[in-house]
């Protein structure tokens, strides 16, 4: 006797905006489900007694009838999930769809219901989704191959990816490749010009391809250092050439990082300019060390600082009275070779000398290092420890809190 396999399902995507799609349920599953139908924009009605707390989180952007299922609940509606802890209650909706000609998904039992979630992963604009025969497991196994591969460049996804003429700003993160957004990711691969400066993942530059012009506007402290206005200038004329610019650079491009210049450079030359953001080097390079930049019943607030000019020069915004007073955490950025001038400030304005202070060089690379010290001690300490720009700089009693051992010794 031949053992009989079930067809092959027919794969196909829902466009979903603005049609009802009914969710019976309110555990886990759910909550794994309604985030996606969400983004889809459909018109979510949960239909369960309770629901987790993260269900409750979204009534503000699905309707949400607290109570048993029933067969009316399907009126209007497109698709169905049956994604209740019982077994009975999912047959009844499961049929109650059926009956109306609504695909309906089961979570208790794949064989029994008309349709079945794949496994998704997107790139760049692109959906991939992978249907394992109701093997959820070997769907998501294959599905995470193949954005691997996507993402290694295995597989060649280059006519994939957006071509439009224009701008984009990509914030790289603090350094470390792992840290930088798929976003990110998909902006360089589209690209024809990157515009990078020192600090942006480096190691991402060897997967551009060969056709890809690379401009270097590095940069350099005390050094070479190439001029705003003709980064802008660049981005500007590679754009009006049809290219797609990718200025690529270290950090958030929004903090600290003259994205909105370049912005604003664009926009007055009618040039069209998208934003990626980036994970902050103030956030998180202090945490990649494991020292919060808050910490509860302890510190209350705290503050990003520019430390590019000193205390006292004519040029400076910064209030450093002010920041002294405050009593939470201090991060500074591009501080190295004014932080003593700095620490003394802070002290005058009011901060105790010995508040803690890190000092966090080439956050998230190999060769990462951390100096620990005071307000009082920082200038000599920077001298001993031979300390050089990239480097953040935390100040307060967060920095005694992830580091008790060091501070202990007195």
């Amino acid at each position: 006797m031949t053992e009989q396999t079930d067809p092959a399902p027919y794969p196909v995507g829902l466009r979903l905006a603005g049609r009802r799609v009914v969710v019976v349920g309110g555990g886990h599953v759910a909550q794994r489900r309604v985030p996606a139908l969400i983004a889809a924009g459909a018109d979510v009605l949960l239909v369960s007694p309770e629901v987790t707390p993260a269900i409750e989180g979204m009534t503000s952007e699905i309707t949400w009838a607290a109570r048993g299922f029933e067969e009316g609940d399907l009126d209007g509606a497109w698709y169905v999930v049956a994604a209740t802890d019982d077994p009975d209650a999912n047959e009844r909706v499961s049929a109650a769809a059926e009956e109306r000609r609504i695909f309906c998904v089961r979570s208790d039992d794949g064989r029994e219901g008309s349709a079945w979630t794949p496994a998704v992963g997107r790139y760049g604009g692109m959906t991939v989704a992978v249907l394992g025969n109701r093997e959820p497991r070997r769907s998501a196994g294959l599905r995470d191959a193949v954005m691997a591969a996507i993402g290694s460049g295995e597989i060649d996804v280059s006519s994939a990816h957006e071509s439009q003429p224009g701008v984009v700003l990509v914030g790289g993160g603090p350094g470390d490749p792992d840290l930088v957004s798929a976003a990110a990711r998909h902006a360089l691969a589209s690209a024809d010009v990157v515009v990078a400066d020192r600090l942006a993942p480096r190691e991402l530059l060897d997967e551009l391809g060969a056709h890809v012009e690379l401009v270097d506007v590095a940069k350099l402290p005390r050094g070479r250092s190439a001029l705003q206005e003709e980064i802008n200038r660049v981005l500007v004329d590679r754009a009006r050439e049809g290219k797609r610019v990718v200025r690529f650079k270290g950090g958030d491009n929004f903090v600290f990082g003259r994205g909105f210049e370049e912005l604003l450079a664009c926009a007055e030359a009618g040039v069209p300019v998208e934003v990626v953001p980036g994970l902050s080097s103030a956030i998180a390079v202090p945490a990649r060390a494991g020292i919060p930049v808050t910490h509860r019943g302890m510190t209350h607030e705290f503050c990003v600082v520019s430390g590019h000019l000193p205390p006292g020069h004519p040029e400076s915004l910064v209030d450093w009275e002010a920041l002294a007073r405050l009593r939470g955490t201090v991060v500074l950025m591009m501080a190295v070779e004014n932080a003593p001038a700095i620490a003394a400030a802070l002290v005058e304005g009011g901060r105790a000398p010995d508040t803690p202070v890190a000092v966090i060089v080439e956050g998230t690379m190999p060769g990462e290092r951390t100096v620990l010290s005071t307000l009082a001690a920082l200038g000599d300490d920077l001298v001993a420890e031979q300390v050089r720009p990239p480097a953040i700089i935390v100040v307060g009693d967060v920095v005694a809190l992830a580091r008790p051992e060091h501070y202990a010794r007195g």
